[in-house]
């Protein structure tokens, strides 16, 4: 299957151009095309793309530019801005897909068909040593985000390594600074993610794959997505911060629940299941 997608959100595009299709990535000046990513994926000049089977949008502004007659999905990556804020799709007559189940429930679609296919991450492998006794947390844009992202919140974790992230949105970092950023994350005893309003984080599912013990407020997806086991996760940020003190002093103990975030991870958000829903959904819409 022809696939004609944007480089909108790099981590979620790694994931889904591991699939069996072809996809077809637009370039300068529709869009970023691969920005230096190694995928098995061709940059296209959209002007030139004229044969494909289905298009997946992620911004309303791309809605004009797919080929007439194509088959069209639009995928919502956010949270809405406060809960029940009418989505710009609401009453569209095309298939919308959200990426969490708070996501789904918090926009107003009106009549809009919804579907919910939750993250899959490329496994980056059990890299978790622990070594430094320390919290780890990567936060998209920290400083003009503020309060939405925890920043707020980060000294009251100290000693912790934030791991800032400006440029998540047009397609973040390459494979190689993933791959170091991976390893660092692994070398820090416990991972934090103090986010209060947004969608689900990717590097906390990259975290708990690594192996990586997970400190998390009880907002949004989270609370679906990191288990008691894994660590801790509480909208009470004094537990939170006891938890984090308690898996840094405690190497053997940061060790088994950073076994069950990973065993956890890897059942619910593991790259075979997301790419077998999409692979449903392509084929209906395309009929």
């Amino acid at each position: 299957m022809r696939i004609l997608l944007w480089h909108v959100h790099g981590s979620w595009t790694h994931a889904f151009v591991q699939g069996e299709h072809e996809y077809l990535i637009p370039g300068p000046p529709h869009g970023i095309g691969l920005a230096g990513r190694p995928w098995r994926a061709t940059e296209v000049d959209l002007s030139e793309v004229d044969d494909v089977d289905v298009v997946v949008v992620q911004r309303v502004e791309e809605l004009s530019q797919v080929p007439p007659g194509v088959p069209v999905i639009y995928l919502e990556h956010n949270t809405p801005k406060y809960p029940a804020q009418e989505h710009p799709l609401a009453d569209w007559d095309g298939t919308l897909v959200h990426v969490t189940h708070f996501n789904s429930l918090m926009w107003d679609c009106g009549s809009t068909r919804t579907v919910v296919i939750e993250h899959g991450v490329v496994d980056p492998g059990p890299l978790y040593t622990g070594e430094l006794p320390r919290v780890a947390a990567v936060i998209n844009e920290p400083v003009r985000r503020g309060r939405i992202v925890g920043s707020d919140l980060l000294p009251r974790f100290d000693p912790i390594d934030v791991f800032g992230i400006a440029t998540e949105e047009i397609g973040g970092q390459g494979d190689h600074e993933l791959g170091r950023l991976h390893r660092e994350l692994a070398r820090r005893r416990v991972y934090l993610h103090p986010a209060r309003w947004t969608s689900l984080g990717l590097s906390l599912l990259e975290a708990m794959h690594l192996g990586m013990p997970v400190v998390a407020l009880a907002c949004t997806e989270a609370v679906r997505a990191v288990p008691p086991e894994a660590g801790a996760i509480s909208a009470d940020v004094d537990e939170l911060v006891r938890a984090a003190r308690e898996l840094i002093a405690d190497p053997a103990l940061a060790q088994e629940k950073g076994r069950r975030a990973r065993e956890f991870a890897l059942a619910h958000y593991g790259l075979d299941a997301f790419l077998r829903n999409w692979d449903v959904l392509l084929k209906e819409v395309t009929g």
